[in-house]
């Protein structure tokens, strides 16, 4: 069974973990020393023979990525840490911060090993002001051993690691706006081609990994890629982190392999339902992945194949649970004025449909809005989806879509309160003064 699986391999119960010496002691930095003794190319292969796949919300292996970084070229090659977490219902990658901050920096120097790189940036979130000074204390740390920094555990790779601290701006969790910004610019997303691995910070090569899909890498490296393969399911192996809110009586971030039952980890792990109310719905991937009602929950497993399958996705595991007396509108609304004011502006389909979405939806909560005005809705998000830069005005359109999809009688409830024609009856005073 799933559940029986104890090994935390990223957040393992260990107290004190994040000190470097506490980390050392259960076999922290064996993997970089072992990654030292192998040729670059051999660490890249065994990351993609692992079938590890990114756990920022796309899901791309990645060994594939590591291998589009040029071997031979002129310019400096960079690695980015996406620690830039702001999407609504996530908070995985702080606890890795705050619990096991070395096993993301290990991660980072076998990387930029394997990709040839001198310099690295771990883009965090800026508002995560305690975690900053925890991951800027353990780099100092490593800096001091030597495990980071010039000619690493006596050899000749060097390299750097730098945190830099994002200004609260959630289009920076998009890999291109999160360069731009790195760089001194204004967080815009980028046109691609040219993709980041050709053209990416200062106009150099760059790779861009989040948190848990470099926490990965150590463990990869020490105990091997038929190892890490067999756990969880099979196209989408190992093991992830699921931050589960809402109505559920013990939330918080879990571990479990890849394909964990979603009412295994609801019910067994979160203790359920507070009241045992049934489950009206459930966005089982952030704010931005599409609804699961609750009667469709039965059979459904947490993983990039079984939730594609369904019509949603596992995005970056943020696990929302809502019961059956959730107004799915009120917080449908609360999520579009999230995106809404999280827009960069800087293409017209979301810059300016993200406010309409919200008005539209505000007048659904004020039970202002007509029957049309849910087509109208979804109109707008159509327009919307596939139509911008990056990512985010599709983030912005599949909760509603998915919403009117799957709760639109929900809708039907918020419309303006008519009296019918049909209904009416006119008093006798007026049906003479008509006559």
């Amino acid at each position: 069974m799933q559940l029986e699986f104890t090994e935390k391999i990223i957040l393992p119960e260990i107290p004190n973990l994040h000190k470097i010496s506490v980390y050392e002691e259960n076999g922290g930095y064996q993997a970089m020393r072992k990654a030292l003794q192998m040729q670059p190319d051999a660490v890249t292969n065994e990351v993609k023979q692992s079938n590890l796949r990114g756990r920022g919300g796309a899901c791309f292996p990645t060994g594939l990525k590591w291998t589009f970084m040029p071997k031979q070229t002129t310019k400096p090659k960079y690695l980015c840490c996406n620690a830039d977490e702001s999407e609504p219902g996530t908070f995985k990658d702080r606890q890795i911060i705050e619990f096991n901050p070395h096993l993301l920096l290990e991660g980072i120097l076998c990387a930029a090993y394997a990709m040839g790189i001198k310099s690295t940036y771990i883009y965090i979130r800026g508002e995560y002001h305690k975690w900053y000074k925890i991951l800027q204390n353990a780099v100092d740390e490593a800096y001091a051993k030597n495990y980071v920094g010039e000619k690493i555990f006596g050899t000749e790779f060097s390299t750097d690691i730098v945190v830099h601290r994002g200004a609260g701006a959630y289009i920076c969790g998009e890999e291109s706006a999160l360069m731009n910004s790195i760089e001194g610019k204004r967080g815009y997303p980028r046109i691609k081609p040219p993709f980041p691995a050709a053209f990416g910070v200062w106009g150099c090569p760059t790779t861009i990994n989040n948190v848990e899909t470099l926490c990965n890498v150590p463990h990869i490296i020490n105990r091997g890629w038929e190892w890490f393969s067999k756990i969880g399911a099979p196209k989408h192996p190992g093991t992830i982190l699921l931050g589960v809110s809402g109505h559920v009586n013990k939330p918080g971030v879990y571990e479990f392999p890849t394909g964990i039952l979603l009412t295994d980890l609801i019910y067994e792990v979160c203790g359920g339902v507070p009241g045992n109310k049934k489950i009206k719905a459930v966005i089982p991937g952030g704010s931005s992945t599409m609804w699961l009602r609750g009667e469709e929950l039965e059979g459904v497993r947490l993983d990039a194949e079984s939730l594609k399958s369904v019509g949603t996705s596992i995005g970056t595991g943020g696990v929302i649970v809502m019961d059956e007396d959730t107004d799915v509108i009120k917080v449908l609304t609360t999520i579009s004025h999230f995106y809404h004011h999280e827009s960069c502006g800087q293409c017209t389909p979301c810059r300016e449909g993200t406010g309409w979405m919200e008005k539209i939806l505000h007048s659904f909560v004020r039970e202002e809005a007509t029957l049309e005005d849910i087509d109208l809705l979804l109109d707008v998000a159509n327009n919307i989806e596939g139509n911008t830069i990056c990512a985010l005005g599709d983030a912005a359109a599949w909760p509603v879509q998915s919403v009117i999809k799957k709760f639109r009688s929900e809708f039907e409830k918020h419309v303006k309160r008519t009296t019918r024609v049909s209904s009416y009856i006119a008093p006798p005073h007026l049906v003479a003064a008509e006559v």
